[in-house]
């Protein structure tokens, strides 16, 4: 039985009966209206849940979630490229902008010595005025000297250091976790705790098998997901 009230509800939000962000019946409503138990309700919304169609708000009801959107298409494709061929429109907030030392981590991680000196950038991502995820990105200013000169508020990383230092990319390591938001997660993407998050490692080379940048990426989870090819 409460397969069947799943496929309903699916189907409602397939057809555009239900948006995202639309309020779904509550579940009293919901037995009534399917003559269902409460069980047999609770269980195809907690099934809902998981799969992530659905999403609760503690004191006011169930929701529809927003479509989510999968991960960017490839280690070489930065975030505007990507919102881009999605027929979105990319976006950037800098929150932070500098150059700082390597750390013995980040020195390790980019091949440089402790200390270089690094262009750190932290940049809220967003799509169509949206906020979708959060990347800090480290980067050896010996490879992009003045990359900060640049308005990285309204133009593409990659594209800047394709175009302008005439840097070959060819290839990424990526690795994928997840994790739970945090109060400031809270306040820059706007969600309700508890949220979930994806969150993304990835070192990006040069033809010359050099790292030209680390970033970390922070990805909304009730936005997101995963396509590994």
């Amino acid at each position: 039985m409460y397969a069947q009230l799943k496929e309903i509800i699916i189907s409602a939000i397939v057809r555009g009966d239900l948006k995202p962000g639309d309020q779904l019946p509550s579940q009293r409503v919901l037995c009534e209206q399917h003559e269902m138990s409460h069980m047999t309700v609770r269980r195809a919304l907690d099934e809902l849940m998981n799969e992530g169609a659905i999403y609760a708000i503690p004191g006011k009801g169930i929701y529809v979630s927003a479509h989510k959107e999968y991960l960017e298409s490839g280690p070489l494709v930065g975030f505007t490229e990507d919102m881009a061929r999605r027929g979105m429109i990319a976006s950037s907030h800098v929150l932070e902008a500098e150059i700082i030392g390597a750390s013995t981590v980040l020195a390790k991680v980019l091949a440089v010595a402790v200390g270089a000196p690094l262009v750190y950038l932290r940049r809220l991502r967003l799509a169509n005025g949206e906020p979708m995820a959060l990347q800090t990105t480290y980067l050896p200013h010996a490879l992009c000297p003045g990359l900060l000169d640049h308005d990285l508020a309204r133009v593409s990383l990659f594209a800047v250091l394709r175009q302008v230092y005439g840097l070959h990319l060819t290839h990424g390591a990526t690795t994928v976790e997840a994790t739970l938001a945090d109060e400031e997660d809270v306040e820059l993407f706007g969600v309700t705790l508890p949220a979930a998050l994806l969150v993304t490692e990835q070192i990006t080379y040069l033809d010359t098998g050099v790292a030209i940048e680390f970033v970390r990426t922070t990805y909304r989870g009730d936005r997101y997901r995963m396509r590994l090819q």
